[in-house]
């Protein structure tokens, strides 16, 4: 049987996901598309993920662990967000 992570390295591991999958670091990730057809905008969303995310890295490195809600909501968000990106072809599916 697996042991469960911890709340650090759980909310460390989502961290990393979203690193890998979504752009977030790409030139054009933070420019609106030119023809103002997105579904949910995209650039308000990376942005929103982006400020989290560096929040979350701040508090792990201060040893401060988020409770089960928090790790909830941010990864409830991050997955509600991909899909967002994925309807606006901004990563594949």
């Amino acid at each position: 049987m697996s042991k469960k992570p911890d709340r650090i390295t759980a909310m460390q591991q989502i961290i990393d996901a979203v690193k890998l999958e979504f752009p977030l670091y790409q030139e054009d990730t933070f420019v609106c598309g030119p023809d103002n057809s997105c579904i949910g905008c995209p650039k308000k969303l990376m942005e929103m993920v982006d400020s989290d995310l560096t929040y979350w890295e701040h508090q792990i490195n201060r040893g401060l662990p988020p409770t089960f809600d928090e790790i909830a909501r941010f990864g409830k968000m991050c997955k509600n967000i991909r899909r967002a990106l994925v309807r606006n072809n901004r990563i594949a599916p």
